[in-house]
């Protein structure tokens, strides 16, 4: 895995996805990115027992909520919500942008990778406006690749 482009298409991103709390939101991604291979119930679980551990939340609305699933395809979604949720972040915020990053088990090095690129992109205050103010699906997925690349990462390059 090398690009986000690669692990994120346009059908796992929602803009203004309606969730009224963070197991609600959790579920509804879940439902984007289930397959044949990896259920809805088994990606909601993995993901509800990662939070269990301690919050995913950044800071500053935003979450980046992620399991590793033996046998799993590496893939993402990104969803806005229209109204923020609690996800018990350390700066009490709410959170209203998330990226929810499912790999495999075996792969520890990504998964970091991925979790490094994407706390740096939602670092920028300028990027989360700029998400925040998308009012479409297609948009909010051509302004994430595009920050992506204003990082440095080139068009969603995870490593150099």
């Amino acid at each position: 895995m090398s690009h986000f482009s690669e692990i994120i298409e346009t059908i796992t991103v929602r803009c203004d996805l309606p969730a009224a709390s963070r197991k609600r939101a959790l579920q509804l991604v879940a439902q984007l990115l289930a397959d044949d291979l990896i259920s809805e119930d088994l990606l909601f679980d993995s993901l509800m027992a990662r939070e269990r551990l301690g919050s995913t939340a950044l800071g500053e609305g935003v979450a980046l909520p992620h399991c590793r699933i033996k046998g799993a395809t590496t893939r993402g979604a990104l969803v806005s919500l229209p109204e923020p949720v609690n996800f018990e972040a350390g700066d009490s915020e709410p959170v209203d942008l998330l990226f929810v990053l499912i790999v495999s088990e075996e792969e520890t090095t990504a998964h970091l990778e991925a979790l490094s690129v994407l706390a740096r992109v939602f670092s920028v205050p300028q990027n989360r406006t700029c998400l925040r103010a998308c009012s479409s699906d297609e948009t909010l997925y051509s302004s994430f690749l595009a920050q992506l690349s204003q990082q440095g990462q080139g068009p969603g390059a995870l490593s150099a």
